[in-house]
């Protein structure tokens, strides 16, 4: 017994020391605020590790925490498809003021363990070309233009669909394969409750000029970026539609990562002006009269909460944007909107989601407006990282 005891010991200390001398990048990340934060992603631009590790491949990228020497999940993207890595990213969760280290090695291992994804997206052309895309916390979809030209029961809308998840497994595959009556009802994983229609949903966007929301038909072409472990990144593409006159087109880049009930939403606005600014809305729409909302200009929140049918608990959507891009935020039709400014050609970048009662990640509306202002507090004071070699 004390044999075993001190070998036990001897590999520890030895891992300890290995992780210690092993050549790479040490890596610090500091909480400032006096909240906690979970599933922080930490994003390392690839140029900058090029000059601390010794021929970074992606695929023998290692991110181990310290001082435990464990590996944590990470994720390598080519953010413009060029065959070049230009990413590297993980995430942990922090305490209030907390820092912690970490460091990014080479591994000589070729059969290093692959992480599970936490995160999925896909074309769904089998339903009517939807594009579907979800994470272990929430799912959503928005809709193609098969689903347009359907004579019966077609749709046109640029709206968000949410569907509300329980499990924190990947559901979209298998919701799919089993149809739509049987994603319509809670069988112990969630379901799709929601109903968007042709209005915003939670989180599409629209034109805003002159008090009126001019919005665009189904997505034309998509393009998927990046597919987990940490980060799902994908494009849509719009055709141009008619705003008074002008025509706009519009490109939406959608990045969702583990663990987040808000997607990072990238619209780039195409004119033939391009010298003139762009109003767009961030619209939520509102279902039920007793929907509770919630408006604020200066924080750059907007939120709607409002009980499901059947019983099945509530739902709330929430928009998040730089408080300096916001213009303005309005009630009309039956749908929220936060008014922002855009460029022409230049993404804006704006964030929407939702969270479901029964998740078990909030309770009542007080947990997802608390959820909502921190999401903005962390946006306002992201991490302070360090680097430093250890070469």
């Amino acid at each position: 017994m004390l044999k075993n005891s001190i070998i036990i010991l001897v590999i520890a200390l030895c891992s300890l020391q290995c992780f210690a001398a092993n050549d790479g990048l040490r890596v610090t990340a500091e909480n400032t605020l006096n909240i906690p934060r979970a599933s922080e992603t930490i994003t390392l631009q690839f140029k900058e590790l090029q000059k601390h590790l010794k021929s970074p491949a992606a695929e023998r990228i290692v991110v181990r925490e310290h001082p435990s020497g464990e590996r944590i999940a990470s994720q390598v993207i080519d953010i413009d498809l060029d065959g070049t890595a230009d990413e590297l990213i993980f995430q942990a969760d922090f305490k209030a003021k907390e820092s912690k280290d970490f460091s990014v090695e080479v591994s000589e291992d070729p059969l290093r363990k692959a992480f599970k994804s936490k995160v999925f997206g896909r074309f769904v052309p089998e339903r009517k070309d939807d594009f579907a895309w979800e994470n272990d916390r929430i799912a959503f979809r928005m809709y193609g233009p098969e689903l347009q030209r359907t004579k019966v029961h077609g749709l046109t809308s640029s709206g968000i669909d949410v569907w509300c998840k329980r499990v924190d497994y990947l559901i979209i595959d298998k919701w799919y394969k089993m149809g739509d009556d049987y994603y319509h009802e809670d069988r112990g994983e969630g379901a799709d409750f929601y109903s968007t229609g042709p209005g915003r949903g939670c989180g599409g966007t629209g034109i805003w000029q002159d008090g009126k929301l001019y919005v665009s038909e189904n997505y034309v072409s998509w393009k998927v970026i990046a597919n987990g472990p940490v980060r799902t990144i994908f494009e849509l593409t719009y055709k141009p539609w008619d705003v008074e006159g002008q025509k706009i087109s519009e490109v939406k880049r959608i990045i969702l990562d583990a663990g987040q009930n808000l997607n990072r939403f990238e619209s780039t606005f195409n004119t033939s002006d391009k010298e003139k600014e762009i109003t767009f809305a961030v619209g939520i729409a509102k279902h039920e009269e007793t929907a509770i909302v919630s408006l604020n200009k200066k924080a750059g929140i907007s939120r709607v909460w409002e009980p499901m049918k059947k019983g099945a608990g509530s739902l709330g959507c929430g928009v998040v944007v730089e408080p300096t891009k916001v213009v303005d935020i309005v009630e009309a039709d039956e749908q929220v909107f936060l008014i922002a400014k855009a460029t022409p050609g230049k993404s804006a970048a704006y964030y929407a989601g939702a969270g479901w009662s029964k998740s078990g990640d909030f309770t009542n509306v007080l947990d997802w407006d608390d959820y909502l202002k921190q999401f903005a507090q962390r946006l306002q004071s992201p991490l302070k990282i360090t680097l430093i070699s250890q070469n």
